[in-house]
């Protein structure tokens, strides 16, 4: 198993792509800590990881507020002894033109989707400086890349991390620490499931694949590059997404 013995946070890991996450990592042999704004699904998540043999812990985690994300880490640590991998997955959208988007919108993703990796970040970088190294793993977007109609915000945020991403990677190698991003492209999610068929129709066709990703081929990815297989890789973004960029 890729990840046996390690400790790994998953932001926003009750649902979607951060759950799935979640539970690769528990198979490849990591130790969970699920955290997300909603503890009943939280709760449900970490039933599902144990009820499969594996081991995990859930907290309810605001990544905005600075003295929740450190008791994340604090709890982390108190229940399994270290930290290894954080994988910055939580975030949000807000989805308005620019001449409609109202203010309001656009600082409450950034406050989510950027400072919040900021705050996960600098707390488990804190940690693992101190105590021989890790890595840092953060949700990007292909948006973050091109840029998408409607979201100002979002693509923002998605393009900062990117540049985050490859300042950490330069700043904590000699700590021991590795620093990567996904940016993952039209991925299957909760929010799919509610969208009109032809919506649907016209993402799979942007693709050369002509699908639809799955939570799992992102999961997949991150489990890569949180592993010893990826040890000589930092300040990279790996996309998953089916050639929707060519």
């Amino acid at each position: 198993m890729r990840l046996e013995g390690k400790v790994a946070i998953i932001t926003g890991s009750a649902r979607g792509l951060g759950k799935a996450t979640a539970l690769k990592f528990v198979k490849e042999g990591a130790k969970a800590v699920v955290c997300d704004v909603n503890i009943d699904q939280v709760n449900e998540t970490v039933a599902e990881i144990k009820a499969l043999g594996g081991e995990a812990i859930g907290l309810k985690v605001d990544v905005t507020n600075r003295e929740s994300v450190q008791k994340l880490i604090d709890d982390t640590v108190a229940a399994f002894g270290k930290l290894d991998i954080i994988v910055n997955n939580a975030g949000i959208t807000a989805d308005s033109t620019l001449l409609k988007m109202k203010e309001e919108d656009f600082d409450k993703v950034i406050n989510v989707n950027l400072k919040g990796v900021f705050n996960c970040a600098q707390a488990a970088a804190t940690y693992m400086a101190a105590h021989g190294g890790g890595v840092i793993l953060s949700a990007s977007s292909v948006v973050g890349l091109y840029g998408n109609f409607g979201q100002t915000n979002y693509a923002a945020t998605k393009w900062a991390v990117i540049g985050m991403t490859k300042t950490w990677a330069k700043e904590l190698a000699k700590k021991g620490i590795r620093v990567n991003a996904v940016a993952p492209g039209f991925i299957e999610s909760p929010m799919t499931e509610k969208m009109p068929e032809d919506v649907l129709d016209g993402m799979k066709n942007k693709s050369p694949m002509k699908a639809l990703g799955k939570a799992e081929d992102v999961a997949d990815a991150y489990c890569f590059l949180a592993s010893d297989e990826a040890k000589y890789i930092t300040g990279t973004v790996l996309s998953v997404d089916g050639g929707v960029v060519l």
